[in-house]
């Protein structure tokens, strides 16, 4: 029976994707529930998923499609064979998987598969790692060619005009010309396209700020070092530096509201709620997934839900729902090593904390100069609502809780203030 395998819709808005790649080749047999390409939105990235077993037949080539639109279909009555190399009469032989075992079925499989690779380009070396990867993808050189970049015009130029060339050794053709100037033009994805989008929209709508201040980091990594075996065996996650930063915004947000709220028309919109929207750096591109009712979670909670977010950012396999929305955002340019910066807001969000790395400096610690860990954290924020004041102080009482994480426990308060009552 044939299957029609269709484009998925990222969202109702959405009526045209990007089809980056296929995971699959065409007539290679599949499994249920396999991922056999990628498709990209303005929004998210979306894997397609064989709906059954069977042979694969693919309908259209990598680009832009249009959503629901057949993309490939599926031979069922192929479920459960396996395609191996082309007999001598051009016909595919097809195989049943439980016809080959042991060890002499692994060697024949790896040698035609090391045939297949030394038949393709010879001009192209691949070192043993590349090949023994190959080999286990059933993929050729041609393969990986083909899957790196678009072939412009100025890199056909450049092979002529190398193999114009010959070696006067050995008379082959020099392929390497030494000082050779080209220029690599790759179209934009489309999700890149969206994020300059809004980055302009935040830049151009609001009236952007950023002020600045330092936190010591000393207590915080004294507890991280304290407690990070025993938190990460009872909880099986990382006690990181987001939970602490992620607690003390929320405590913050809720002395200062209005950096909670963004303006929609003539009206300031509060939530009653805190959606934290964590920015996660991914191959393709900056994406921010939000840890909803963050206001509610505890560290542990916190740190599983920055890992499994992040992680599923990065395979490509988060869903539209988990990035939507958001009320406050934070960004950690720290771990590349950024000292300082002014983050742009995540529009229509009115503010967002920055974090940079720690690094020792000398500091006045009761009229001494001690050498402390410190980072230096940013705020920026839309002036239109936020006033500098409220901004400062929003900076102050993250920087108090962070050097006093105990104030976390009394919603940023002094601990022995509320045990005395005042």
């Amino acid at each position: 029976m044939l299957l029609d395998v269709k484009i998925p819709s990222p969202g109702e808005s959405i009526s045209e994707v990007e089809l980056t790649r296929w995971l699959v080749s065409d007539g290679e047999i599949v499994e249920k529930d396999q991922e056999i390409a990628e498709v990209e939105s303005e929004k998210a990235t979306l894997p397609i998923i064989a709906p059954e077993s069977g042979k694969i037949t693919i309908v259209v080539e990598q680009g832009m499609v249009k959503v629901n639109e057949v993309c490939c279909k599926i031979d069922t009555s192929f479920a459960g064979k396996s395609l191996k190399t082309n007999n001598a009469d051009g016909k595919e032989d097809v195989v049943e998987k439980e016809t080959i075992k042991g060890s002499d079925a692994k060697a024949k499989e790896s040698k035609v598969t090391e045939q297949t690779i030394e038949a393709t380009n010879q001009n192209v070396k691949a070192t043993p790692l590349a090949r023994a990867l190959m080999q286990e993808y059933n993929l050729n050189i041609d393969d990986v060619l083909n899957g790196l970049r678009r072939i412009t015009a100025s890199d056909v130029q450049m092979v002529r005009e190398a193999l114009s060339k010959t070696d006067p050794i050995t008379n082959h053709p020099n392929v390497t010309v030494a000082g050779e100037r080209s220029l690599d033009r790759n179209r934009m994805s489309s999700l890149r396209k969206k994020i300059s989008e809004r980055l302009v929209t935040a830049k151009n709508t609001t009236a952007m700020l950023t002020t600045f201040n330092e936190v010591d980091m000393s207590h915080v990594q004294e507890i991280r070092a304290k407690y990070q075996a025993d938190f990460q065996q009872k909880y099986g996650v990382k006690l990181g530096l987001m939970s602490f930063f992620v607690r003390a915004a929320v405590e913050a947000l809720k002395l200062h509201p209005m950096t909670n709220s963004m303006i929609d028309g003539d009206d300031i919109v509060t939530p009653n709620y805190i959606d934290m929207g964590i920015a996660v750096q991914t191959p393709k591109g900056l994406m921010v997934p939000v840890i909803r009712n963050a206001h509610t979670l505890g560290f542990a909670d916190i740190e599983k839900e920055v890992l499994r977010l992040a992680t599923k950012a990065r395979e490509s396999k988060i869903t539209l729902d988990e990035l939507n929305g958001g009320t406050f955002t934070i960004t950690n340019g720290g771990i590349f090593g950024s000292m300082l910066s002014t983050p742009i807001l995540n529009y229509p969000q009115s503010a967002i904390l920055g974090m940079h790395n720690i690094v020792d400096r000398p500091v006045a610690v009761n009229g001494k100069v001690e050498i402390r860990p410190i980072m230096y954290v940013a705020l920026s924020y839309d002036h239109r609502i936020i006033d500098g004041k409220d901004s400062a102080a929003f900076l102050m009482d993250i920087k108090r809780m962070i050097e006093n994480p105990e104030k976390l426990l009394f919603g940023g308060d002094d601990p022995i203030k509320k045990l005395i009552g005042l």
